[in-house]
């Protein structure tokens, strides 16, 4: 059964940080809502992300047929969007056009390939990807030894705080790579697959589900490095920091359990349209807010036309690209596996 509210949450983040950019690029509102914040939108993304993994798939049994329908799924819905944008942006930083992201040479192609460093925005989906496997060791653990999974995470959460993130990045040949990345996303998709391990069991009191739980949304802007009235470094260092995993977390939590399923400002079709073009949304925003910067136009026509171009060029990818190739896919996976699934 689908989530509805999880669409318009997925097309928030997205949201995020295209006005993060935009505010940086243009210095709209004097940058008031840039300065990093789009942290938090792809902070929502990877409680998304562990919070999905956990909700659809721990119920389901841990076999080299579900393992592989599972991966396929996966990557079905990121990994060819993510390639198409890789190879075409080597291809046109070669002939000197940068209108895309900067993969100048093989090497950077070749870390880019082997999911382990990304350029601009393209640097969350390297951890995306080595999530996906993450997951498989808590799907590996017995239904009955579930406990396993809260034991991993605490003694990873703790290694990671005592270490103070490590900063494992470098390069090996000249093919970078940056692990870093995904230490430091690692605490968010750990919180998502501990909500999602709980989602169907978990009984919210009839007098704590209440629609007024969706203002704690603001506390997301009020987090803002300009806006924010936070005197610790937690609102620079977001990503390190373990105040900002305790809010971000908090207004998952409120949106997901507390905010009821039919709340008109989450469940409605322009929630549904924007969660299905996030994916495309953010990989495009980048390299559409810079070509409309190079625009002789007031800010607010900049905003409104790299929105709406950047929606345009998301809702193409999506119905002509994405969809029909994740199809193809998991096509291909139904009819590979089912066979096997009756045996």
């Amino acid at each position: 059964m689908e989530i509805r509210k999880l669409n318009t949450l997925r097309g928030l983040a997205a949201l995020i940080v295209f006005i993060t950019h935009f505010s940086d690029i243009t210095n709209w509102l004097n940058g008031m809502l840039g300065g990093g914040s789009g942290a938090y939108g792809v902070m929502l993304f990877f409680l998304l992300s562990g919070f999905l993994m956990s909700h659809l798939y721990l119920t389901q049994k841990f076999s080299n047929v579900n393992i592989k329908r599972y991966l396929l799924a996966r990557i079905a819905r990121v990994v060819p969007l993510f390639l198409v944008i890789v190879l075409s942006s080597y291809v046109l930083s070669l002939i000197g056009n940068d209108s895309l992201y900067n993969i100048p040479d093989t090497n950077a192609l070749i870390s880019h390939l082997l999911f382990l460093y990304g350029d601009s925005v393209l640097w969350s989906i390297p951890p995306e990807i080595q999530f996906y496997f993450v997951f498989l060791v808590f799907w590996s653990f017995p239904k009955n030894r579930r406990g396993y999974i809260y034991l991993s995470i605490l003694a990873v959460m703790l290694l990671l705080f005592f270490t103070n993130f490590p900063r494992v990045y470098g390069d090996i040949n000249g093919v970078r790579y940056n692990l870093f990345n995904t230490l430091r996303s690692l605490p968010y998709f750990f919180i998502g697959v501990i909500f999602g391990m709980h989602y169907k069991s978990f009984e919210v009191p009839k007098y704590l589900k209440k629609h007024y739980f969706i203002f704690v949304l603001l506390l997301i802007p009020a987090m803002y490095p300009e806006i924010s009235s936070v005197t610790s470094d937690a609102k620079t260092r977001m990503w390190l920091s373990y105040e900002v995993l305790l809010v971000m977390s908090s207004v998952f939590f409120c949106i997901v359990f507390l905010v009821p399923d039919n709340n008109v400002l989450l469940a409605n079709r322009f929630g549904d349209f924007l969660g299905k073009v996030s994916y495309s949304l953010y990989l495009f925003h980048m390299p559409v807010i810079i070509f409309v910067n190079k625009l002789n136009l007031s800010v607010e026509l900049k905003l409104l036309l790299s929105f709406v171009l950047t929606v345009s060029v998301a809702f193409v990818s999506f119905k002509y690209f994405e969809k029909p190739v994740a199809r193809f896919i998991r096509n291909i996976a139904s009819n590979t596996y089912e066979p096997s699934s009756r045996q």
